[in-house]
């Protein structure tokens, strides 16, 4: 039998909407959207994509720490982006810096907005603790 193990900051948005940041599930663990917010849960630069980026995968591998995984585990992430064209390069730089010579599966996808206002990215994720670390 399956285990299931949440992870949770305990910011109010978890309760308010009703989900963890992640879930791990066997060897997979499963990442909520991931954005710029601090450790009380306050959105941080709103329409600053740069800083929004760099502080959401600050996040990613503050879930990552909790499970004792790392970057080189993530097996597939899916980034949602609003102004996709203009903040395209800053994306590929961003992950390109943040993976190295890691190369996950990615989808992007174009949004019109997202749910804080002010928010142009979000990032959700897969890791696979079987994997090497």
């Amino acid at each position: 039998m399956t285990t299931l193990d949440a992870f949770s900051y305990g910011v109010p948005a978890e309760s308010d909407f009703g989900y963890s940041q992640a879930i791990r599930s066997g060897e997979l663990i499963h990442v909520s959207g991931q954005v710029s917010f601090d450790d009380a849960g306050e959105f941080l630069h709103p329409g600053d994509f740069a800083a929004q980026l760099e502080r959401t995968y600050a996040n990613m591998d503050k879930i990552l720490d909790h499970y004792g995984a790392t970057r080189r585990q993530i097996v597939s992430q899916t980034l949602y982006l609003v102004n996709l064209h203009r903040n395209a390069a800053a994306t590929m730089a961003g992950n390109l810096r943040y993976f190295g010579d890691h190369r996950p599966a990615s989808t992007v996808l174009g949004v019109a907005e997202l749910t804080m206002p002010g928010q142009v990215v979000e990032i959700s994720f897969v890791v696979d603790t079987k994997l090497p670390a």
